[in-house]
């Protein structure tokens, strides 16, 4: 079944829900209980009833946003029968339907009487009356606050030095979702404003059994509407890790942002740390720097806070030697290098680049004797490194590739992840969805994310291609950037907070070294914001004067 077929099976099953439970209730309050059975219209009529804007019928169904207004749909129905009761609001969202089945079919059920006029109302009923404008204005700020982010764009910040120079440790940024198409949700019913989980529980073992944002049972499947474009090269993308094995749901997996260096059908390759592309030098644009690692050898202590001031860099290693001190830089532009270089304390420096044909795996240290598998270069069975990468072809949709022991480990996850098949190796002969196959034709275009910060990003060298269906959107622009929001985990100095002014509000994907500047968007939404409110309530002052 596809997205919208999906999608309305599951509109019915809670319409059925919704009618069993409530027909008695729609016919006390003067219709047909057919109505109650009818998606949209159904809160249509409470909406009336209760005497709220009608329009949020349409939110009612919506992913994410649909849940949170049915609850508040429901209670507002509960509230036109006198159940006003803490309990009964309680049993009402946490069992809706069960609930109102029980007020529906209860025979001392009657409508409440709301005949009294307001200059009548006690003080209790005018604090209660009070308490539900304000909590009707907290969901609706939640609710449209929700659409936003589920809908339009979203907030995503930056913990890691990946991108550097080009993001910040520390930028906050907005992601159009509308990009290269709207990717629709593909868990509908999810807590807002949460990715994947609903906390990370700091217990060993397995993260799979962190209490999940989410409902996995509830799903629908992957669709794109409105795709007038796809990634380009140079891009900035974020886009869901493809091997995050702890969520099952594509949109549910942990977001990254990286450049798009290649695309489908394009050839990536690492030279001694340099990229090429389809055999020519990586384009290098205005807002990024060429950067490399560096060791250097001091006869004394270097002062980390101050080359963090002048820099807004850190080293990623300080070891005392019998000579003095040897660091690790980690992003270092030519330009700075050579400052460093000439640094009084330092006595060598040399350029790090991993020999050509090394072993396949990452080392977390100098010394070379802790060995993270997690971050094998991609594929396992290649001699490459971060430093010699390739060549390889990025795939693209109807490529049809051959299937072997030697090309399975660059395909496998493809075929049996990303694709959705069952994938076996059974006595040297290879099994896709049950039957032997010696090639394999690829069913949706590849991209391959790599950081600006070349020596300091986990990227596509080492989990692979990125599929299209993992696509998010590009960053807009920084709306801000704090200094010291996030320890860096490569350095034991941690760099003191302060807010990076000059960054607010500043594009983030247009390639240019001067950023444009969207302050006047946050002035306007500022201006928006404090003028609908006003006005809204100059109305509802209106109208209360005009009913008296």
């Amino acid at each position: 079944m596809n997205y919208f077929l999906t999608y309305t099976v599951y509109v019915l099953i809670l319409s059925v829900l919704m009618g069993i439970s409530t027909w008695k209730l729609f016919k006390k309050m003067g219709y047909s209980p057919l109505f109650a059975f009818i998606p949209f219209y159904n809160y249509f009529i409470i909406l009336k009833e209760t005497k709220h804007p009608k329009w949020w019928a349409v939110l009612s169904y919506l992913p994410i946003v649909g849940p949170i207004m049915m609850s508040v749909f429901h209670l507002y129905l509960m509230k036109k029968f006198g159940k006003t009761l803490f309990k009964d609001q309680f049993l009402t969202v946490i069992l809706p339907f069960i609930y109102m089945a029980v007020v529906n079919y209860a025979k001392d059920t009657e409508l409440e009487d709301e005949s009294t006029n307001e200059l009548f109302l006690t003080d209790e009923e005018k604090n209660a009356k009070k308490k539900d404008t304000f909590f009707g204005s907290i969901t609706f700020a939640v609710v449209f606050a929700t659409i936003i982010h589920v809908f339009i764009t979203q907030p995503f910040g930056i913990p890691t030095g990946s991108m550097e120079r080009t993001l910040l440790v520390g930028d906050f940024l907005f992601v159009n979702k509308w990009s290269y198409g709207y990717r629709l949700p593909m868990r509908p019913l999810a807590i807002p404003f949460l990715q994947g989980t609903i906390m990370d529980t700091g217990q060993k073992g397995n993260p799979k059994d962190d209490p999940k944002s989410y409902v996995d049972g509830v799903k629908l499947p992957y669709t794109r509407i409105l795709q007038f474009n796809k990634p380009q090269k140079n891009d900035v993308v974020v886009f869901n890790y493809p091997q995050d094995s702890v969520h099952t749901a594509i949109d549910r997996k942990d977001p990254y942002v990286k450049r798009c260096v290649a695309t489908a059908g394009d050839t990536f390759e690492m030279r001694a740390g340099r990229l090429f592309v389809n055999g020519k030098p990586e384009t290098v644009l205005g807002d990024q720097e060429v950067q490399h690692r560096y060791i250097v050898n001091t006869g004394s202590q270097l002062d980390i806070p101050t080359l963090y001031n002048t820099y807004g860099f850190l080293p990623v290693q300080e070891v005392q030697t019998d000579k003095g001190y040897l660091y690790a830089f980690q992003g270092l532009t030519d330009k700075t290098a050579k400052e460093i270089k000439e640094l009084p304390q330092v006595i060598d420096m040399k350029e790090e680049v991993s020999p050509k044909g090394e072993a396949a795996v990452y080392y977390r240290d100098e010394a070379k004797t802790k060995i993270d598998t997690t971050q094998s270069i991609f594929p396992i069975n290649k001699p490459w490194n971060q430093d010699w990468y390739g060549p390889v072809r990025i795939p693209k949709k109807g490529d049809v590739v051959a299937i072997n022991a030697e090309t399975l480990p660059m395909y496998q996850w493809i075929i049996s992840e990303y694709e959705h098949n069952s994938l076996e190796n059974k006595n040297g002969k290879i099994f896709i969805n049950g039957k032997e196959a010696t090639q394999y034709t690829i069913q949706q275009d590849y991209y391959m994310m790599v950081g600006d910060n070349r020596d300091a990003s986990l990227d596509a060298r080492f989990f692979g291609f990125v599929p299209e269906e993992n696509i998010v959107g590009k960053p807009m622009f920084t709306w801000m950037s704090l200094q010291g929001a996030f320890k860096d985990g490569s350095s034991t100095y941690q760099a003191p907070f302060k807010i990076r002014w000059d960054r607010m509000f500043k594009a983030t994907n247009t390639g240019e070294a001067n950023k444009t500047s969207y302050w006047w968007i946050a002035a306007m939404i500022l201006i928006l914001f404090f003028g609908w409110e006003y006005f809204v309530k100059l109305f509802r002052k209106k109208k209360t004067e005009d009913e008296l």
